[in-house]
């Protein structure tokens, strides 16, 4: 098999924005990124960007659902081939399909489906969230009280982790028993906080246990506060820990995003979806374990108008920080590709152009709409011909 040469487009590489640029992949890897004037068209195919970018994929670390389906109620391989489907056309290259607090064997069931997926091949799945039910019953927002529980180590020996993937577990930091963060994190879990009302010590007790980030910023956490900075404050201030945010214009005020970015940068930001099953989907409303969700102005509510995961795709969320903080496109990408790789401790497989590293490439048109997916050098899907590969 020849390789393919990508030409004629502006490249998104670490050091900014590139118009010279040539990037040949060969058997899914990168291979060389070469200057015009370099480039033998004899010795390749050739996909000619026509002055499009060619951005790293994104990474969705949380990704409750898509397709029409939710992972909850499909907690299955085929549940996860139509989410990871559905997110393709909108630029993502990687996820992590998420369950929201569920009973102990869903779990399970979830993770089983994660490593068949894997040794199967479905493109793009990287691993699983567990988001719950380890949670704060006061900051449990959306998520099903009569589904929340207490962590026990009987319960941590009973869950593994992805065997060839990346598992986060948000958990409300204060309702684990001392140790149980260091002792999910030495089984290879990713520990994130959210849904807590934590003090800020008690954030910074699990940082130092290995805690490693925090499940959309601002929302379902104790807020900054003048003499207790809360779960928000202790992410904001602990600089080696990454950031979940729903960028959508509802989830966290214009404002707040802002001072997060100032704060964190875009090596410690993560965009996230959140995404419920209507991604991708002509689904206008659906049920989360027994309850009416509707859209009601681009928001997902129940009926009493809680907020119950969103209607977003990661390309929608890379044009709205945009458009909210000024950052640049380059910025915004690595939020989307290179920081979540980086958190989930894939940096040098995904996640950026650069030499050796999985052709996982989104390309985006002038108004930043994905028009191509790419994964491991394969199209997958595009804007003309839609998907390629068996659903």
């Amino acid at each position: 098999m020849r390789s393919v040469a990508y030409i004629n487009g502006r490249v998104l590489l670490e050091s900014g924005l590139h118009s010279d640029r040539v990037v040949i992949v060969n058997g899914g890897v990168i291979e060389s990124i070469i200057t015009r004037d370099q480039f033998a068209p004899d010795e390749h195919d050739i996909t000619d960007l026509a002055g499009n970018y060619l951005a790293p994929g994104f990474i969705d670390t949380q990704v409750n659902g898509g397709g029409g389906v939710l992972f909850n109620d499909s907690p299955d391989i085929n549940g996860i081939r139509i989410i990871a489907r559905a997110h393709r056309q909108f630029g993502t290259t990687g996820l992590l399909p998420t369950l929201i607090s569920d009973d102990i064997e869903v779990i399970q069931n979830g993770l089983a489906a994660v490593n068949n997926a894997i040794e199967e091949g479905v493109p793009g799945v990287l691993g699983i969230h567990i988001e719950g039910p380890f949670l704060n019953n006061k900051r449990r927002g959306i998520h099903d009280a009569s589904k929340l529980k207490k962590l026990t180590t009987d319960i941590i020996d009973k869950l593994e982790p992805a065997k060839n993937g990346r598992s986060i577990m948000t958990i409300a930091p204060e309702s684990v028993d001392p140790g149980m963060v260091r002792q999910l994190t030495e089984k290879g879990f990713i520990v994130c906080a959210g849904h807590s009302d934590a003090t800020y010590d008690e954030v910074s007790s699990a940082v130092q246990q290995g805690l490693r980030g925090f499940t959309h910023l601002f929302n379902a956490m104790s807020q900054l506060g003048v003499r207790e900075p809360g779960v928000v404050g202790a992410a904001l201030d602990h600089e080696g820990t990454w950031c979940g945010v729903i960028v959508d214009g509802h989830h966290v005020s214009a404002a707040s995003l802002r001072i997060a970015y100032r704060c964190k940068g875009p090596q410690k930001l993560l965009l996230v979806t959140d995404a419920m099953p209507l991604v991708g989907s002509d689904v206008s409303d659906f049920h989360l374990l027994g309850k009416q969700i509707t859209v009601q102005d681009g928001v997902c509510v129940d009926a009493n108008g809680t907020l119950a995961g969103a209607a977003l795709d990661m390309a929608s969320a890379v044009r709205n920080m945009m458009e909210t903080t000024a950052c640049t496109l380059s910025e915004a990408t690595a939020m989307a590709s290179t920081s979540p790789a980086a958190f989930l401790g894939l940096q040098n497989r995904t996640g950026a152009i650069k030499v050796g590293m999985q052709a996982d490439f989104v390309i985006l048109d002038e108004q930043l709409n994905a028009v191509e997916t790419i994964i491991g050098g394969q199209q997958i899907w595009s804007a003309i011909n839609g998907h390629f590969e068996a659903p």
